[in-house]
This record gives C-alpha cells, structure tokens and sequence, in this order.
C-alpha cells in the first residue's frame, strides 16, 4: 500500500536532518544537524502511528474494548506479584500475605467441593491458623491483611450453596423427567441409547 504523503513528508524531514548535509560545514555544525529534534521525531512518531492505525495495524489486539482490570481497586504496591501468582495459579511460593490473599480469594469454591461439615471446619481452622501465624511473624515483607474466617458463619454458609446447588440439580432431574415423559416411545429409545453412547 502506497505511503500518505505526510508519512513521505515526515521521512524526508528526518532523512535530510540525520543524513549528514553540509560537506563544507565544520563536525560541530555537522553533528548539530544531524540529530533531529524532539519535535521532528515526534512529528514522524506520530504520522507513522496514524498510518498504521489507517492500515488496520491496531484493529483486532487482544483485550480491545474490555475494561482495564483493577481499575477501581486501591493501590497496590505488590500488584505484579499478586497478578502472577493468580494467573499462574501458585501456591505455597511468595511472601505468606499474597498466598493468603490468594487462597482467601478461592476459599469458598475450595470449600463447595468438600462433602462433609467436618472436612469444611478442619479447613477453615487450618486457613484462620495459617493467618493468625503469618501475622505473628516478623520477616518483613507486605502487611498479612487477610481477614480470619467465622467458623459458623462459613459453615451455614457452605450449608446454604449446597443446599442451593441440590435444589438447583432437583429442579434440573425433574425438567428433564418431564421432557422424556412428553416424548414417544421412539424418541424415547433413541434418548436411551444416546445417553448410553454418550
């Protein structure tokens, strides 16, 4: 694709500055001529990324039009490792207070995957002494922020997500009870060996 005449323009304006002009000249006008000045180099920054921008350069790239993340959190001053220990989903790496913040984070899901009352207690007491400990230590490193969890109150809430989740499953088996039992029994036979080939 041709270039605009202004890129053309801003190239040749670059050129003859860095191009060594003057054979007559001394080495220090010489040497003053050829570096280009900052407004120069911004006219040619900025022509270039409008072409590029008109050629479709910046069209398409990864995260365009998603909103920035963390935008409204308060500052952070260990953001990038919080960030790389999240997306590369560490653990036991790092100083104790952003594992902590990072297991806090996931707690509940770890939790709804417990079958039983006394595995979720034993975890949320292991978690709170895990907090209180990183607290009680003097290595240095950021501030343990993480809060310790009320043992009762995540328990009756553990309670309340499962509770949540059979009633959802309850409500999905009887839909597709009443699904089947509006088929025929051909379309019954062919969900049956469906089911079985799936």
């Amino acid at each position: 694709m041709a270039d605009d005449a202004r890129l053309k323009a801003a190239r040749y304006r670059v050129e003859q500055l860095t191009g060594g002009s003057g054979a007559g000249d001394s080495d220090e006008t010489a040497a003053e001529e050829v570096t280009p000045g900052s407004a120069e180099r911004a006219a040619f920054v900025e022509v270039s990324i409008q072409q590029a921008i008109r050629r479709g350069e910046f069209d398409n790239l990864r995260g365009s039009g998603k909103p920035l993340r963390d935008l409204g959190r308060p500052h952070d001053p260990d953001w990038w490792i919080r960030r790389k220990i999240e997306s590369e989903r560490l653990t036991g790496l790092g100083p104790p207070a952003l594992s902590l913040r990072v297991e806090n984070a996931d707690l509940d899901e770890k939790l709804d995957a417990m079958p039983h009352e006394g595995s979720v207690r034993e975890a949320l007491g292991d978690f709170n002494r895990r907090v209180i400990e990183a607290r009680r230590q003097l290595l240095g490193g950021p501030p343990v922020v993480t809060p310790v969890r009320d043992v009762d109150a995540e328990v009756a809430a553990w309670r309340s997500r499962r509770d949540e989740r059979y009633r959802a499953a309850a409500e999905e088996r009887a839909r597709e009870e009443q699904r089947i039992a509006a088929m025929t029994p051909r379309q019954r036979r062919r969900h049956r060996r469906e089911q079985r080939a799936g």
